[in-house]
């Protein structure tokens, strides 16, 4: 069972989410929060699989309620995926970089929520190829946050590494990943596991953020 805890101030937005989540047999709504503050306490207090978080709530906001979340040890098993208005909204980039696991634009069909949510729960990052371009590409090239990755850590990472992470930050599945380098995928995970260590990072979003902000890759180069 994949328990989720709803994060919005609105009412009627967490209303609809719960009737299309709780009707899953495999996904329960744990708890519902009105802002970051509680957001935070009930993650602490129910440990979510996933939190549905949208970023512009009172108070505390999404972004800042994230950031907590990611740096807890205890949720280091709960995944964040950021709920906006907007494919460009400004904040999607620093909420990769400060530890969700991705993003859904709010009215996003259901199927593709029931699907992010399941991706998410199963270790994926919810992170659409054409949209994650356009979010890192026009925010990362703005020079927004500097860069997040050492030079240092960077050179612990082999070749094979190196290419893998830029295929991670092409938003592509450990299976096309196996695909593209004729490789296992169970040998793709590995390398991609072996890469986060390194680099310290807490998912594939945010390796996508520092392959980005590395210059393994730029805005412009993929299609």
């Amino acid at each position: 069972m994949i328990a989720v805890l709803l994060a919005d101030d609105q009412a009627l937005v967490r209303a609809g989410f719960r009737a299309l989540l709780g009707a899953e047999p495999d996904i329960e709504v744990v708890a519902e929060a009105a802002d970051g503050v509680e957001a935070v306490r009930l993650a602490r207090q129910t440990r979510p699989d996933v939190v549905l978080m949208d970023i512009r709530m009172p108070g505390v906001d999404g972004l800042e309620a994230t950031r907590r979340i990611a740096a807890e040890p205890e949720l280091a098993d709960t995944k964040v995926v950021i709920l906006t208005t907007f494919e460009l909204d400004e904040y999607v980039f620093e909420a990769l970089r400060t530890g969700a696991s991705g993003f859904l634009v709010k009215d996003t069909e259901p199927v593709e929520l029931l699907r992010g949510v399941r991706a998410v729960a199963a270790g994926d990052a919810l992170l659409s190829p054409s949209v994650t371009r356009r979010v890192i590409g026009e925010f990362a090239a703005g020079g927004r946050g500097g860069p997040a990755v050492a030079p240092a850590e960077l050179a612990q990472l082999t070749d094979r590494e190196r290419e893998v992470m830029v295929l991670v930050a092409e938003g592509l599945s450990n299976d096309e990943i196996a695909a593209r380098l004729v490789i296992s995928p169970a040998t793709a995970k590995t390398h991609v596991s072996r890469t986060m260590v390194k680099l310290g990072a807490r998912d594939r979003a945010q390796l996508v953020v520092y392959a980005y902000e590395a210059g393994l890759i730029r805005p412009g180069w993929l299609t």
